[in-house]
């Protein structure tokens, strides 16, 4: 067993970790960019999406629509830039939940229906970026190594 585990679990962890700065970089670039132009879609379609909010059932759809859209736009270019990375993407999952409660709910016949949702792939990129950090290649690391911080969680 013991050379199952190394052959299987141990030499793929070591020969994978020179690439470990890839998989965040690569997901902050995906939902930076996806939410960053979605973000500046709905700030400069104000008028319609307040419209959409309302029709969600969204609560205080004329504040709600510009925060949301702020949100997203701000936090996709934060996340491109690795910049405060945990503090954007915690804010974007909280969004996410309410999309998929406000905008889905009644479409959700089981957990596939669910987990289908491009909504819950975005959380959960957003979730594994709050808690795992934004990587080695990132302006957080950079702060992180000029001011003593440890760059790589």
């Amino acid at each position: 067993m013991e050379k199952i585990v190394h052959w299987a679990i141990d030499m793929p962890e070591r020969l994978s970790s020179v690439f470990s700065w890839l998989p965040p970089l690569f997901a902050r670039i995906v939902v930076g960019w996806v939410f960053l132009w979605t973000g500046w879609a709905k700030l400069n379609n104000l008028p319609q999406m307040i419209q959409n909010f309302t029709d969600w059932g969204i609560p205080f759809p004329e504040f709600m629509t510009p925060f949301v859209s702020g949100v997203e736009f701000f936090g996709g270019l934060l996340l491109l830039l690795g910049l405060f990375t945990r503090l954007a993407a915690t804010p974007l999952v909280i969004v996410m939940i309410v999309a998929i409660v406000s905008a889905k709910l009644g479409q959700i016949d089981s957990l596939e229906t669910l987990l289908g949702f491009e909504e819950v792939a975005y959380m959960a990129l957003f979730g594994w970026l709050a808690v795992a950090g934004p990587g080695a290649v990132s302006l957080d690391a950079l702060l992180q190594r000029l001011y003593g911080s440890d760059a790589t969680k």
